[in-house]
């Protein structure tokens, strides 16, 4: 029986690991669709988000699914062996030090405080990425497969792919993994209407943004706003990820705003536009969900209050829960 229930416990954990290699290896190859930098350095790389997940929802011993996926993904692409093992190494260590960090400052994957969404933007994303990006283009550098010149813009589109990654792909992921049908959905069905108009307006506005010459990127926030405000992560995450690519492809192609610059301008300008919306969208909702939860708890303190007090006193109960309201005096002496 013990030997039955080993083999079983240690298979469902190869098979998770299998299947985070698996879904790596296909975040990859669609990351790879809008490369900048010898094939192989983009500016959203779905895999740091995919790896982050795992670990939040699996722990740490989902690694070797994290290195494996990478190493599938790098062995074509690598000038050689040993520059693939050390990208690799960078791959896997990106989100384990974003997992400790995380977990250190006490992150829950449900992103419903103002405090996770803070860490996942800061030590997730912007702290725990510069790992790999300093790894991955530094072997690159050193290998020779890049010039000594070429490491500052290398090093800021790998940084901004692993950290846009983890800032879109994580909260749609976590989201998933916990998705239950909304308590809305059978009561107004008019918030499904509501939910597509928000979708064909956010993608609207961010095109329109997009593809003018003048900087209007900023056009985007009150759809943000609306998503937080009326269906909180189940609507933000969402709508941050359709900005974030749609920017992103923006960035590839040069339209609008990214058009006459160099790669490492429009690669700043595509974090800090990239961070801001990740930001304003999960902090709004957190913002939303806390101020509901607070409520909630509220209505449940009092109904246990009332609850107690009938117990005491039922006549009581009935005559001061809910308190009376104070009634104007009149205006007759």
């Amino acid at each position: 029986m013990r030997r039955t229930e080993w083999l079983g416990r240690h298979g469902a954990t190869a098979a998770r690991i299998l299947g985070v290699a698996a879904v790596y290896y296909g975040g990859a190859k669609l990351g790879l669709l809008q490369e900048l930098v010898r094939g192989q350095v983009t500016p959203l790389w779905p895999p740091t988000g995919i790896a982050l997940t795992a670990l939040l929802l699996f722990g740490p011993r989902i690694w070797p699914g994290i290195a494996l996926g990478a190493f599938l993904v790098n062995v074509s692409l690598g000038p050689s062996l040993s520059v693939v093992l050390a990208i690799v190494v960078g791959n896997t260590l990106g989100p384990l030090l974003s997992y400790r960090l995380l977990r250190r400052a006490g992150f829950r994957v449900e992103l419903d405080r103002l405090r996770d969404a803070v860490a996942l933007v800061f030590l997730g994303a912007l702290t725990g990425m510069l790992v790999s990006a300093v790894i991955g283009s530094g072997v690159l550098v050193l290998s020779g497969a890049l010039p000594t010149g070429d490491f500052l813009p290398t090093w800021a589109v790998w940084w901004t792919g692993d950290a846009m990654g983890v800032l879109v792909i994580t909260p749609v992921l976590l989201l998933l993994a916990a998705a239950r049908r909304p308590r809305w959905a059978g009561v107004r069905p008019l918030r499904w209407l509501e939910a597509a108009l928000l979708a064909a307006c956010t993608c609207t506005v961010t095109l329109l943004a997009v593809s003018s010459p003048m900087n209007l990127l900023y056009l985007v926030s009150p759809c943000l706003i609306w998503a937080a405000f009326r269906f909180q992560r189940a609507g933000a995450a969402p709508c941050a990820l359709l900005v974030s690519t749609i920017a992103i492809v923006a960035a590839a192609g040069q339209w609008g705003p990214f058009a006459g610059h160099d790669l490492l301008t429009n690669m700043a300008t595509l974090q800090a536009f990239n961070g801001i919306t990740a930001l304003t969208a999960l902090l709004l909702s957190a913002v939303v969900t806390e101020r509901r939860n607070t409520h909630e708890e509220i209505r449940r303190v009092c109904a246990q209050l009332a609850e107690a007090l009938s117990r005491l006193d039922p006549g009581a109960a009935a005559e001061q829960w809910p308190p009376p309201r104070k009634q104007k005096p009149d205006g007759g002496g």
